[in-house]
């Protein structure tokens, strides 16, 4: 680290805290011996979206926890678990250092995921992920769940 007054390359670290996910330093210079601070903060990666349409949005953890919810509305599944599964498929995203993602990708994960937690919630997913047309396309998919 360059000292801010004397433009010296070398600083020596005297002090290091991290605070609310900023990590902060104080620094002495080693030649002309002044003390500075310097903060420094990760940034995140933005993960964009793209939508069947070809629409780009910015991904949004909540409401993909929101459509976990909704899928697992009124069935036996403890919202800590859903959280899980949410923190688990943003790991995998982030994981494929991508800055876009298709939604179909995303949309496998989840369908992935929701066939673990519950077979309701998957199909009440299903149905709107993969757009059944009518009760035939539920008997598809609730005869291929049976067969696995």
């Amino acid at each position: 680290m360059k000292c801010i007054f004397c433009q010296h390359q070398e600083t020596r670290v005297i002090d290091k805290r991290d605070i609310d996910g900023e990590t902060r330093r104080r620094r002495s210079c080693l030649k002309c011996k002044k003390r500075f601070s310097t903060s420094e903060k990760a940034r995140e990666l933005f993960l964009t979206i793209v939508k069947k349409d070809g629409k780009r949005e910015k991904f949004d953890a909540g409401k993909l926890e929101r459509g976990f919810l909704k899928a697992c509305e009124k069935r036996p599944v403890p919202a800590d678990k859903i959280h899980h599964v949410v923190e688990k498929i943003e790991a995998e995203l982030r994981k494929m250092n991508a800055r876009e993602v298709k939604s179909i990708v995303i949309g496998d994960k989840v369908m992935r995921e929701l066939k673990k937690l519950d077979q309701v919630a998957y199909v009440r997913f299903a149905s709107v992920y993969k757009e059944f047309k009518d009760i035939e396309d539920f008997k598809k998919e609730i005869q291929e769940i049976k067969r696995k």
